[in-house]
């Protein structure tokens, strides 16, 4: 059997999964990857966010309004994800397990700061009141973020989603009680710096993800990521450090489960 992994971020809410998501779920399964972390971009997903994820005992949601989603957002918004969250977290097990994908994002050429901050900073407020993890959607901003997690110190932490910083700025945010999320970027050989971060990080700050259905591999693309490749980003990351895939999939599931408050045991 393959060692069992846990997707922390994937977008099985859209096409071209959502019509086939049984199909999805049994591929990666295949590969060992038994539990998905389902992130939400804007309100108007967030209904279908929640009713996929229903679908299976294995998929979890973090419904949460991405920087580049925000522009018409405000405090109506907010509220609606607080409501969310306060009716959601009372199922047992709960399929709510974070706020995301949430962050800064300065790289495309006309973004609006002010409101990206605004909507980032009261998502980051729920968060600590929730007790919640947070999914960082981070470009461009990475010091302007740690020094908004510095001021807010959530007491759940969160993922550095698609982590793509300095090691400096990696160890910056375990300090904060983030973990790093590494996928389909460190499997090319040109991304020298990405794999020397993910080779030399401390391994308890350490989790994996696909970004299904983008961010492709190396060697696949011109194709859709798929959580069933996330096997193969766990191939290079033991490959990098030089240990087993078995004891270093172990360590990243105690990971993962510890931070998404997950059962530990595998379904």
């Amino acid at each position: 059997m393959p060692p069992a992994l846990i997707d922390t971020h994937c977008h099985l809410d859209v096409p071209p999964f959502v019509s086939q998501l049984d199909t999805v779920l049994a591929d990666a399964g295949k590969k060992g990857v038994c539990r998905f972390i389902i992130p939400g971009v804007e309100v108007a997903g967030w209904e279908n966010l929640l009713r996929v994820v229903n679908h299976s005992p294995a998929l979890s949601a973090a419904p949460g309004i991405h920087p580049l989603f925000c522009k018409n957002t405000g405090d109506a918004e907010i509220a609606v994800l607080e409501t969310l969250l306060r009716e959601q977290r009372r199922q047992v097990p709960a399929k709510i397990v974070a706020i995301g994908e949430i962050g800064l994002d300065f790289w495309p050429p006309e973004f609006d700061e002010e409101q990206q901050r605004r909507i980032f900073e009261a998502q980051l407020d729920l968060a600590k009141r929730h007790r919640l993890p947070v999914l960082l959607h981070v470009r461009k901003a990475h010091d302007a973020v740690l020094a908004l997690l510095r001021r807010k110190r959530l007491p759940a932490g969160g993922i550095v989603h698609a982590f793509s910083g300095s090691l400096q700025q990696a160890e910056q945010y375990a300090g904060l009680g983030f973990f790093a999320g590494f996928g389909g970027a460190i499997t090319w050989p040109r991304a020298r710096r990405l794999r020397h971060i993910a080779t030399t990080f401390p391994l308890e700050k350490i989790v994996l993800e696909t970004d299904a259905p983008d961010m492709p591999l190396c060697g696949h693309q011109g194709h859709d990521n798929h959580p069933a490749l996330l096997a193969e980003v766990l191939s290079c990351l033991a490959k990098l450090r030089g240990v087993e895939k078995e004891a270093l999939a172990a360590e990243i599931w105690k990971n993962s489960c510890t931070l998404l408050q997950l059962p530990m045991r595998p379904d």
